[in-house]
């Protein structure tokens, strides 16, 4: 068994992959630490295998391995990274994320001091290909842009909030023991806008009793290309992570509660729409940011209707 695995999961990344192995080729690690690198090839169309296959050759470092799994969804190509991973910890890196020089090493201090810690993440910061507009400071964290402070701190069930997948670390006992081999949530894929896969673990993970924690000192740099700062998109990502919240309320709660908070939560998520109306009214069309939380607002009022379809077009 290895201290860390570094995953890297990828759908068609031939073009990006390469400067995230550059990243982990140039760590600097404490010498007693031993780790590996899987990418994960989540049934690429392009050239992401060949990519890999010649990295290989010339990789010098922690052992480089190719795993491809088949089927679509950032939350199975997790899964199947947990399974084929011989580290302690399981440390996931998207093909758009790049790790400071010293990120292992950080990973591997944090994980070994916090002896009940499940899942920990750190600070994202956006590298953005174009000067991005004020508003955007505002719906970061939808672009997985985390900066919340220079100590760290303790995840707590009831702040319902969580680290993003993007350089996430879980425990992989925790993530075997609490998180379901075929989760509901399969990430952003044909015929499904359901997002928030990352957050469905996590709740897995801390429902079960483990800790989950923010360490600053693990420095990830997204880099974020124009076409995700248009409005369309931020609109589409955004439903994506509403229409999946009564899946993750229903997660935090026991299975007695859920039919009596449902209706609740419908009134509120309802309270809160007519109020966002009334509040902003034209700045929705115009505000970046107004408009975004509507989608969010609307989004999440739908979310039971959404989901319960969905389960119908799986049947």
């Amino acid at each position: 068994m290895m201290d860390l695995s570094v995953a890297i999961c990828t759908y068609n990344g031939e073009s990006r992959i390469g400067k995230v192995l550059d990243c982990l080729r140039s760590q600097v690690t404490p010498t007693s630490m031993s780790w590996e690198v899987i990418v994960v090839d989540n049934n690429s169309t392009d050239g992401t295998q060949q990519v890999i296959e010649a990295c290989q050759r010339q990789w010098q470092r922690s052992p480089l391995r190719y795993v491809f799994e088949p089927e679509q969804g950032l939350a199975l190509a997790r899964s199947r990274a947990v399974q084929a991973a011989s580290g302690i910890f399981v440390c996931f890196l998207d093909d758009d994320t790049l790790p400071a020089e010293d990120w292992v090493a950080q990973v591997y201090q944090f994980g070994n001091s916090h002896p009940k810690i499940g899942a920990f993440g750190g600070q994202i910061h956006g590298n953005y290909e174009v000067e991005p507009p004020p508003e955007i400071k505002k719906i970061a964290v939808f672009l997985a842009v985390i900066e919340r402070g220079s100590k760290p701190y303790r995840y707590e069930p009831q702040a319902r909030m969580l680290p993003p997948g993007a350089g996430l670390v879980i425990r992989r006992q925790a993530w075997l023991e609490a998180v379901p081999e075929k989760p509901i949530l399969l990430g952003r894929v044909a015929g499904a806008m359901l997002a928030s896969e990352d957050i469905e673990a996590l709740a897995h993970i801390q429902q079960a009793g483990w800790e989950i924690w923010y360490n600053p000192e693990m420095h990830l740099y997204h880099q974020i290309p124009r076409w995700r700062l248009e409005k369309d998109y931020l609109f589409s990502l955004i439903r994506g992570i509403g229409f999946a919240r009564t899946h993750i309320r229903m997660v935090r709660l026991r299975p007695w509660q859920r039919p009596l908070f449902l209706p609740l939560y419908l009134v509120n998520d309802l309270k809160r729409v007519i109020l966002h109306v009334f509040k902003y009214r034209t700045l929705i069309q115009t505000d970046l940011a107004i408009g975004c939380e509507m989608q969010l607002l609307v989004s999440s009022l739908l979310s039971p209707f959404y989901l319960w379809l969905h389960a119908l077009r799986l049947k």
